[in-house]
């Protein structure tokens, strides 16, 4: 068996099938593309410190504790992967990247990476987003001056000291983006495409189940995964209503064309710039999947739980509805359970 990525669901699916009697390094492997433990985590932006991190589930099995809200999330949860891996002797292979997974022999899957091929009876896939910044295309795009860069790319607030910048994107790596670099930056502009949503009250656990259901009937259909925040909103903290207050989160709608000096809007508006920073999200990484043709007409994988409905023998853990940290915890284990009851020839539950 195979687990392509060792973040937070790849993680989990390792723990569920270990503590359920599969073998690491005998029944299963779990192959990860980073240098390091530490998912996408490790490559988080310095000023995102482990306080400021908005709902980090522990990993099923062990607790992070004692951990120091002013350390960068990057150097505490990479930490925390590591410690996990080695606590429960997951034998993680690193860096190995998947290139392709194809129809192998006897019904099982071929994975070809850049460190061999592996042939499995069934797949975990939890190779997450990072991997695919999504950068839209604007006319002009080619012909701007200054510095594109995207949240993939984000070095912290320090580095646009004296600058004008635009930020584009109405999540919430965009909002930390505008809050930290208003401070150090001439200038700062916020569009969006659509008016953001801030949500008021706790996030109750009704709140976020019917939330991950909007995302989950998506996946059912076929359709391209949306961001359970987009189904949420924002939460409406102190510092965002500061920030609204001090004009930081003025919010703009999106330009039309961008030109060598900066944006400008259909009715003549425009606004120079040093630097457009594209906070537009990421989607799932799954190119290596390709070659399987699981893609609906929808565009998307259509999804029954963790399981791909045009490939039983394949799991999407941290996809659509499970793209949490709490969530890859609850896919790790369902992915397991149902692998279980194929391997066993029994029916798997929808």
């Amino acid at each position: 068996m195979v687990v392509i990525g060792a973040g937070q669901a790849g993680l989990a699916a390792a723990f569920h099938l270990r503590r359920t009697g599969f073998e690491p390094g005998r029944d299963f492997v779990v192959l990860d593309h980073a240098p390091r433990p530490g998912g996408a985590w490790q490559f988080r932006w310095p000023s995102l410190t482990y306080g400021k991190v908005h709902g980090m589930h522990a990993l099923p099995g062990m607790e992070l504790t004692d951990a120091d809200p002013a350390r960068p999330s990057s150097e505490v949860v990479s930490e925390y992967f590591d410690a996990y891996e080695r606590a429960f002797e997951l034998r993680v292979r690193r860096p190995v990247d998947v290139r392709a997974v194809r129809e192998g022999p006897d019904g099982r899957l071929l994975v070809e990476t850049g460190d061999g091929t592996w042939t499995t009876r069934s797949l975990i896939n939890a190779t997450g987003t990072w991997d695919r910044p999504f950068w839209p295309r604007y006319p002009g795009q080619e012909t701007f001056r200054g510095r594109q860069l995207h949240t993939a790319q984000y070095p912290g607030p320090e580095e646009f000291a004296g600058q004008r910048v635009v930020v584009v994107g109405g999540g919430a790596s965009g909002t930390q983006h505008l809050m930290e670099i208003a401070s150090h930056a001439a200038t700062t502009t916020w569009v969006t495409r659509s008016a953001p949503v801030f949500r008021e009250g706790p996030f109750t656990e009704e709140f976020g189940r019917s939330a991950v259901a909007l995302v989950e009937e998506r996946v059912r259909q076929g359709l391209p995964p949306r961001s359970v925040v987009s189904v949420t909103g924002l939460p409406l903290n102190d510092a965002i209503r500061q920030a609204l207050a001090d004009g930081v989160l003025e919010r703009r709608p999106m330009f039309d064309r961008i030109t060598p000096d900066g944006v400008v809007w259909a009715d003549g508006r425009r606004v120079d710039a040093d630097v457009i920073l594209w906070a537009t999200g990421f989607r799932a990484a799954i190119d290596h999947l390709a070659p399987l043709r699981l893609r609906e007409r929808g565009g998307g994988i259509r999804v029954e739980g963790t399981r791909v409905v045009a490939d039983p023998r394949i799991h999407l853990v941290g996809y659509g509805p499970s793209a949490s940290t709490i969530g890859a915890n609850r896919a790790g284990r369902a992915a397991v359970r149902d692998i279980r009851r194929l391997l066993a020839g029994a029916p798997v539950a929808a």
